[in-house]
């Protein structure tokens, strides 16, 4: 997850109205987000632009969301404004993604499936819980219980999550020490600013795990959560997610090759509820297996063994592959919540009972789901992960290979492999949507 904090640089111009030209439309669009952070603190989770327009924002007088949708409206209305279509196309999905908060913000009924996909320009809908029910069938066999279901099969996977604990006066060295070694294959690997850095605060009190405040010139703050247990399973790729190659590394990147030599300042704000979030997010998931391949583990054994910690690589990836089948699950719960308005103790059940959690971890759960700000993006984590999941496989996932001996398999999947880095790759430098995958994984 991103954060919020302060402008940095001094670009475009204040004091229009109405876009009379590309970078008119582009500072008004810049000022109606920084208007979204009167109505919901937080609303504005990065801004790296002209520190002028942040003042403006807030020192003018209290916005009204109805009017705030209609300038959202507006402004879509006048694109592409002179503006390249691929630009058009980003400002345009989040123009829609902003009428649909202010309208919120206003006080309008809008479905929760609706809503979801205004902000974030992706379909949902529950799952099969025969699904949830494969894996835990999976999970128990990972665990050599196999069979177990119910209360069995939840004490058994509390069980090793309590092997997986790791303690808290480890949690500080080993954040860094995955950093360090992270932060080394992304620069050799996709390229990182020189003067660029993250420093690492340990937080308690939040409803999410891990945070990251980018805060302009290539810095990021990032907050790990300590009110629950750190996993072995979870924290490299926390890291990853955060800073290299997740959060932290796509706003280095986006700012040096979109902003400083693109001059694309639409890039400079970054705005929650919005497709830029879906596509964080789903980018930042994959993160630890862009820097470090499918079968990480081994890796983070090593890693584990120097801080005289024991970490069971091969069953971690057992209980990882059959817990894959529970993506689902927190999305089914915000569908419950706000779509079939299920009391939350209900849902909190259906948290507790799929994804196999004690009672205090469900209803931290469901504080994040809750929560004004973010109730709708844990579909961001859900269909952002596999959206690009599916774009960065390409057309060539379902091809089959011909018969042509193991050399030729291990060629194949050392290309495959290529092409996913060089995919994500693009992830960090281009300002994709949701739609512009889909066009191109039609294709």
């Amino acid at each position: 997850m991103q954060g919020r904090l302060q402008a940095r640089s001094a670009r475009g111009s204040v004091g229009r109205v109405s876009p009379d030209t590309a970078a008119d439309l582009v500072d008004d669009y810049l000022r109606l987000g920084l208007l979204f952070d009167r109505i919901e603190p937080g609303f504005v989770d990065a801004y790296t632009g002209d520190p002028a327009l942040r003042a403006e924002a807030e020192n003018a007088p209290a916005p009204d969301p109805a009017a705030l949708a209609r300038r959202a409206r507006d402004l879509r209305n006048a694109l592409p404004g002179g503006l390249p279509a691929d630009r058009a196309e980003f400002l345009g999905a989040h123009l829609r993604a902003l009428e649909c908060s202010a309208r919120k913000f206003a006080g309008e009924t809008i479905g929760f499936v609706d809503e979801v996909e205004a902000y974030f320009d992706v379909r949902i809908a529950p799952a099969d819980e025969d699904v949830y029910a494969d894996a835990h069938r999976r999970i128990a066999a990972a665990l050599g219980v196999p069979g177990a279901t119910g209360e069995a099969l939840r004490e058994a996977y509390a069980a090793h999550r309590r092997t997986e604990e790791i303690p808290s006066n480890l949690v500080r060295p080993l954040v860094h020490e995955f950093s360090g070694a992270l932060r080394s294959t992304v620069r050799s690997r996709f390229g990182l600013p020189e003067s660029e850095v993250v420093e690492f605060e340990i937080v308690s009190d939040e409803p999410w795990s891990g945070f990251n405040y980018y805060l302009g010139g290539y810095r990021s703050t990032v907050a790990i959560n300590t009110d629950l247990p750190q996993y072995l399973s979870g924290l490299p790729g926390l890291v990853a997610h955060e800073a290299y190659p997740g959060h932290h590394t796509e706003h280095c990147r986006k700012e040096q090759l979109l902003v400083e030599r693109g001059g694309q300042n639409e890039q400079t704000i970054f705005l929650v509820n919005t497709p830029q979030c879906l596509m964080a997010e789903g980018l930042a998931d994959h993160a630890l297996v862009a820097a470090q391949g499918r079968d990480w583990q081994p890796w983070a054994a090593e890693v584990y063994a120097d801080f005289g910690l024991r970490y069971d690589a091969e069953k971690a990836r057992a209980v990882s592959a059959a817990t894959a089948g529970l993506l689902h699950v927190r999305q089914d719960a915000a569908l419950a919540l706000h779509d079939a308005h299920r009391d939350p103790d209900e849902v909190a059940a259906f948290l507790q009972r799929w994804l196999l959690v004690p009672a205090e971890r469900a209803r931290q759960m469901l504080r994040f789901l809750t929560s004004p700000l973010w109730r709708a993006y844990i579909s961001t984590y859900v269909e952002g992960y596999e959206l690009l999941d599916r774009w960065l496989d390409g057309p060539a996932a379902g091809v089959e290979r011909p018969a042509a001996g193991i050399e030729r398999i291990v060629e194949s999947e050392r290309e495959a492999a290529e092409t996913r880095l060089d995919r994500f790759g693009r992830l960090l430098d281009e300002p994709l949507t949701p739609a512009a995958l889909r066009a191109e994984s039609a294709t």
